[in-house]
């Protein structure tokens, strides 16, 4: 799908152009111009990147790539093209997931381009615009900055998320250190790894920009940039103490399920302990009694594996009990 919007210096904004109004509205330079590519199809994307804005080949290719990459900001000149990653809608704290977004910023006009069915940031933005004006009447580096802001406002609530898992499971570690608990632990370390690898380079791209660095943004909205890159410095020293915390449950999951074994084998050695001068001495003697009332009787045999089997489920009823597996 493909959604357009047209604010001319004079006039009344115009929402989804057609080809021809489109290009009239490229060539003729002034107000401004938000194409938002929503799950393009190829023909889709050569049309309004390559042949309407004549946009690089690679930025193209970047935007038609379903792999990962890199948050970056690329100048070309007469535009940027800047990767940034959004969460994805229905992502999991244990399977993290982000959604690439990609931007091309002009002198006054602003493309957006995802592959994935959901842009959260893009359908807030979009639907702020038609009740708020202050977003169209700034320019297209405000533009940018609204769609950049709403997309790393949505980390802040993960962030919380996060924290409270960690407690969660803290609770856990001491009440009872189970498998399921230490599965969920690496999960969420491997989650903020991931976590990390997105917001670094992420908060580098959004330093770039709140510099006096690149002509399509003015000196009236690094300023909003800048406050980006400050949300972004926040959210790294926040990820980094949610690893650091993450670390120390899994060394406290380590250090309880040790003290754990140790009191299991503690009371292993007791009962070992008991039964074996028991055991010495029955070897030694060998039961061989001439008087044992046991011997003559018809069920003696029965009921010693009676016994045995009375053992064997009392200990195991005990252990299962105590928790020791």
């Amino acid at each position: 799908m493909v959604r357009s919007f047209y604010l001319p210096v004079s006039g009344a904004p115009c929402w989804d152009l057609d080809i021809d109004a489109l290009k009239q509205a490229v060539e003729t330079k002034d107000g401004l111009l938000w194409v938002s590519l929503e799950k393009p199809t190829p023909q889709e994307m050569q049309l309004y990147l390559g042949d309407i804005f004549h946009f690089h080949p690679l930025a193209i290719e970047d935007s038609q790539s379903v792999g990962y990459q890199t948050p970056k900001v690329d100048d070309y000149e007469a535009y940027l093209f800047i990767i940034a990653h959004a969460l994805h809608p229905n992502h999991d704290l244990a399977s993290f997931e982000t959604s690439e977004l990609n931007c091309f910023l002009g002198s006054n006009y602003v493309v957006t381009s995802h592959l994935a069915p959901e842009m959260p940031p893009v359908q807030t933005v979009w639907k702020r615009m038609q009740r708020d004006e202050r977003l169209t009447h700034h320019g297209a580096d405000f533009l940018l900055h609204a769609i950049l802001d709403a997309l790393v406002d949505e980390y802040m609530p993960l962030i919380d998320q996060l924290d409270e898992e960690i407690e969660l499971l803290e609770d856990a570690i001491i009440e009872n250190p189970r498998q399921p608990t230490l599965t969920r632990i690496l999960a969420l370390k491997h989650s903020t790894m991931n976590l990390r690898r997105i917001i670094g380079p992420q908060r580098e791209v959004m330093n770039r920009l709140s510099r006096d660095e690149y002509p399509q943004i003015g000196a009236r909205s690094r300023i909003y940039f800048r406050d980006i890159y400050d949300h972004l410095v926040r959210i790294q020293d926040l990820v980094e103490s949610i690893r650091d915390l993450i670390s120390d449950a899994l060394s406290t999951y380590l250090s309880a399920t040790s003290n754990r074994l140790n009191e299991i084998m503690k009371a292993l050695t007791i009962v070992s302990t008991i039964f074996l001068p028991l055991s010495f001495v029955a070897g030694v003697y060998g039961m061989n009694f001439q008087y044992m009332p046991e011997i003559p009787w018809e069920y003696g045999y029965v009921m010693v594996w009676g016994i045995f089997i009375s053992i064997v489920v009392g200990m195991l009823t005990y252990f299962k009990r105590r928790g020791w597996f």
